[in-house]
C-alpha cells in the first residue's frame, strides 16, 4: 500500500514550527492567535506554489532545517535570506522549486533576517485544532515543534504552481519604525516614560521569540505602583515589565501577568525578521 505524501523532518534546526493564518476570533476565550509572524510572506508562499493563501507551511527560524519530500512536490520559500539545494540544486527564495520524490531539501541558516517560510503544494496537513494548524509555542496548541524524525502529511495539490521566474521580498531592516496607539494602562505611567518611549532608541533582545520582542533601553517611570489582575492582551501589546523595559507581544502571547500595557504597536510584521541588535523607535499620533 502507497503510504501518502509526507515531509520527513531529518533535522529541525533551532525552531521550526507548523504555521497558517492562525486563529482569530477566539480572544474573547483568551487565546492567542499564533500563525506566521509574518502572514504576508507565508500568503506569497502558499500563492507561488498554487495553494490557498491560508494552507500551513513551515516557519523555519535562523539556523535552518533539512528535510526529505517522499513524493515529487512544488516547494516555495520566502523571507530571510537563505541558501536553498534541493538535493545537488541550488534554489532561490521567492520563486516555485519543483523537488522529485525522494530529495533532500536544505534550507541554510538565515544571512539576512530572522525566519523564512516554506509552503509545499498541498500543504502541511496536519489536524486543526481551534480552527488552525498553527503550532503555539506557549500554550501547546496544534502540532508539537518539529523535531528530528518527524513525519508530517501533505493534502492534494488543488493548482499550478504560479508562472513566475522570482519574487523580490524587502530586506529587513536595521532600523525599525513601529507606529504606537496609547492605551489602555498608558495613565499608569509618568509623562516622561511617554517622552523616553517616543524620543529614545530601543534595541532588540536575544531574549526574543513567538511570544514577545524583548527590547532594551531607556526604563519606562510608573506612576502608578503595584499589579493589575491579569487580563487578555491583543497582538502587538506593549507591556512595562517590572524592570521597565517594554516588552512587545507577538503570536503566541500570553496574557499580561499583572503589568500594565502602555500601548499598542499596530503592525509587528517587522519585528519577524528583527535580529537582536537591531534598533527599534516608536512613534505615533500622540507625538
Amino acid at each position: 500500500m502507497t503510504r501518502p505524501a509526507a515531509i520527513e523532518v531529518l533535522r529541525a534546526g533551532a525552531l521550526t514550527t507548523v504555521q497558517d493564518l492562525g486563529r482569530p476570533g477566539w480572544a474573547h476565550l483568551g487565546v492567542p492567535r499564533s500563525g506566521a509572524l509574518d502572514p504576508t510572506a507565508l500568503r506569497l508562499a502558499n500563492r507561488l506554489v498554487g495553494n490557498a493563501e491560508q494552507a500551513a507551511g513551515l516557519e523555519i527560524t535562523l539556523t535552518g532545517c533539512t528535510l526529505r519530500l517522499t513524493h515529487a512536490a512544488t516547494v516555495a520559500i520566502t523571507g530571510a535570506e537563505v541558501a536553498v539545494r534541493a538535493g545537488d540544486r541550488p534554489g532561490d527564495t521567492g520563486r516555485p522549486l519543483t523537488v522529485p520524490a525522494g530529495t533532500v531539501l536544505r534550507v541554510g541558516p538565515a544571512r539576512r533576517g530572522v525566519r523564512s517560510w516554506l509552503a509545499v503544494a498541498g500543504g502541511i496537513d496536519v489536524p486543526q485544532v481551534l480552527g488552525s494548524r498553527a503550532t503555539d509555542t506557549l500554550a501547546g496548541l496544534g502540532p508539537p515543534v518539529l523535531r528530528d524524525g518527524d513525519r508530517l502529511p501533505l493534502g492534494v495539490p488543488l493548482a499550478e504552481p504560479a508562472p513566475v521566474d522570482v519574487t523580490v521580498g524587502p530586506a529587513p531592516a536595521t532600523e525599525l519604525r513601529l507606529s504606537v496607539r496609547l492605551g489602555p494602562r498608558d495613565d499608569w505611567f509618568t509623562s516622561s516614560a511617554l517622552d523616553l518611549l517616543f524620543g529614545t532608541a530601543y534595541t532588540v533582545s536575544p531574549v526574543s521569540n513567538r511570544v514577545g520582542a524583548r527590547l532594551a533601553g531607556a526604563a519606562l517611570p510608573r506612576a502608578v505602583a503595584g499589579e493589575l489582575p491579569s487580563e487578555g492582551i491583543v497582538l502587538g501589546a506593549v507591556q512595562v515589565p517590572a524592570d521597565g523595559q517594554p516588552l512587545i507581544f507577538l503570536a503566541d502571547h500570553p496574557t499580561t501577568g499583572g503589568y500594565p500595557v502602555i500601548g499598542v504597536v499596530t503592525d509587528v510584521t517587522q519585528l519577524a525578521q528583527a535580529r537582536p541588535g537591531t534598533t527599534v523607535r516608536f512613534h505615533g499620533p500622540q507625538r
